[in-house]
């Protein structure tokens, strides 16, 4: 085979007319709704389906959907699922050890007979917010020990959360992870490694639509990083806005390095660091 050709076929073309067939085909059997999603995020990962699947093309993919409860549940996945690591991008989790989180629980003046609330959306494999719980440990026992904290965690697949809560990981998601942090935390065990219990049962993890409104609860921190980059601009914006509807007085987004406020959102929010992408809600 000459150099650079590669050894993969190409991804096939997806029409609009197609992908809005696959759409409604996931809508009628999942109730999962293709329309907020970025077009182009959508197809790509649908054209890996189709390819995965050896199927001719887009029509023989809708035939399979069509009979195939295993692959409506793949592709629902494949389109939701994005990997995580533990203290990704650490500067972030540097920004709101040394400065975000010693503010929120120093601002407990109100609502004090309700827990201080962190809420990761969108927490894929539990990465995030078993990150966010071994820094308070580590970093705020006696605040903790004094105060409610609640930690919840939420995704909209229910495969992805049954492997949050099991928290074992292969040794590819502690890149970022200091290796002191991963030998108090981790027991090895071949070539996974389970987080001890103390850790695991801090996080509470449930089923979470983020283009739900109705499920979002109120929070102190929110943190909702590389999430908004599959969405459409609109519903960015309106998810945005309802996270500032919830959020609490002073309360903190943590968003992405690649994602940024937008529309009607950017006067609801303040920057604490615009370099970590941490803002704090004005109203």
């Amino acid at each position: 085979m000459p150099f650079g050709v590669s050894i993969f076929p190409a991804l096939p073309e997806i029409s609009d007319e197609e992908l809005e067939t696959i759409g409604a085909i996931l809508q009628r059997w999942r109730g999962f709704s293709l329309a907020v999603y970025k077009d182009t995020c959508m197809k790509r990962r649908v054209a890996i389906r189709i390819r995965s699947t050896r199927s001719s093309d887009a029509a023989a993919y809708c035939d399979l959907l069509s009979r195939s409860d295993q692959e409506l549940d793949l592709l629902q996945k494949s389109l939701t699922i994005h990997v995580s690591q533990f203290f990704r991008n650490h500067s972030v989790f540097e920004k709101l050890r040394k400065e975000v989180i010693p503010e929120l629980f120093a601002a407990r003046t109100d609502h004090r007979d309700e827990p201080l609330r962190f809420w990761c959306l969108g927490c894929a494999g539990g990465e995030e917010p078993y990150s966010l719980a071994i820094m308070l440990r580590e970093f705020f026992g006696r605040e903790i020990r004094h105060e409610r904290v609640s930690l919840l965690a939420t995704d909209i697949d229910d495969k992805t959360l049954q492997a949050a809560r099991a928290a074992e990981y292969d040794e590819g998601r502690f890149k970022e992870m200091p290796v002191d942090l991963r030998e108090r935390y981790f027991r090895q065990d071949g070539r996974l490694f389970r987080l001890v219990p103390e850790i695991r049962d801090m996080v509470a993890f449930q089923r979470g639509d983020i283009c739900n409104p109705e499920e979002y609860v109120p929070s102190d921190l929110v943190c909702c990083r590389n999430t908004l980059i599959y969405f459409a601009r609109p519903e960015q914006e309106r998810i945005l806005n309802r996270i500032a509807d919830i959020l609490r007085p002073g309360g903190i987004l943590v968003l992405g390095k690649s994602e940024v406020l937008v529309g009607s959102s950017r006067g609801r929010f303040a920057p604490v660091c615009r370099t970590e992408r941490i803002y704090r809600r004005i109203s």
